[in-house]
């Protein structure tokens, strides 16, 4: 903890980051903090409970617009600043990441390239929880399944907390805000729910980080973070760990095999 406050009280007095974005200790559990100043700093904290995705804030312009930021970054956050880089919302060089070493120590990259190579040596935390549901649904019968999601999905009221929580979410106009034409429904029905959530995560096809920020935010505990999840293990058997250079919806290659088409 001292190490963070310390370190952050010298790059924001030496001007190397305008504002810092991590933790503080809420009434239960960590919760975000934007420091700017060293009395802020000393509330920071940043531990293995600090798993949330804060690179969410880097694509707020009216937070971060032309400053120089600190982040403390969990391993899924990482992931998110890396991809962030690739697509242009982050400049190289604007943005200092702190990390956890397996140890629990504290990291500090200067570059992003730095960070996609610890990403490439780290192994990604567990995801027991996730697996499980996605084998359970997945054993299910089709009919079974349809009766879950529907069921779930059609308790949604489209407050939009997951595409809020979610860092690549980043469109200044969401295809659920453009009516000329009306891409999708507006309003809470089972049916437009299921349609906003898949349009969601194929949004996400090659770009998700797989933090379950989205579930994580839905008031409703709607397992939505699943579908997620379920994504990107489609999307890394088949096509492997996204690259900077497109994700898979974004990207064509005229050597690509067409085995799907029949």
């Amino acid at each position: 903890m001292n190490e963070l406050r310390s370190k952050v009280k010298e790059l924001l007095g030496s001007r190397e980051i305008d504002l810092f974005i991590g933790y503080e200790q809420g009434t239960r559990l960590p919760r975000p903090l934007i420091a700017a100043s060293a009395e802020e700093a000393d509330r920071l904290i940043f531990d293995e409970r600090c798993t949330g995705n804060l690179a969410v804030y880097l694509t707020r312009k009216d937070l971060t617009g032309g400053k120089k930021v600190g982040i403390a970054a969990s391993y899924y956050a990482m992931r998110s600043v890396g991809r962030l880089l690739d697509e242009n919302q982050l400049q190289e060089g604007m943005v200092k990441v702190f990390g956890l070493t397996p140890d629990g120590g504290l990291k500090l990259f200067e570059a992003i390239a730095d960070v996609k190579q610890h990403l490439q040596a780290a192994p990604a935390p567990p995801k027991q929880v996730e697996d499980e549901w996605m084998k359970e649904i997945a054993e299910m019968p089709a009919e079974e399944r349809w009766k879950f999601w529907t069921s779930e999905l059609s308790k949604c009221f489209k407050c939009y907390a997951c595409r809020a929580a979610c860092p690549m979410c980043y469109c200044t106009k969401c295809i659920v805000e453009v009516n000329r034409p009306q891409w999708l429904q507006p309003w809470a029905a089972t049916l437009s729910n299921m349609e906003w959530q898949i349009s969601r995560v194929m949004h996400m096809a090659g770009r998700c980080a797989d933090c379950g920020a989205c579930g994580a935010a839905c008031p409703l505990g709607l397992p939505v973070h699943i579908i997620a999840h379920k994504m990107v293990e489609m999307v890394r058997q088949s096509f492997g760990e996204p690259t900077e250079k497109g994700n898979v919806l974004s990207t064509f290659n005229p050597n690509d095999e067409e085995h799907f088409i029949r």
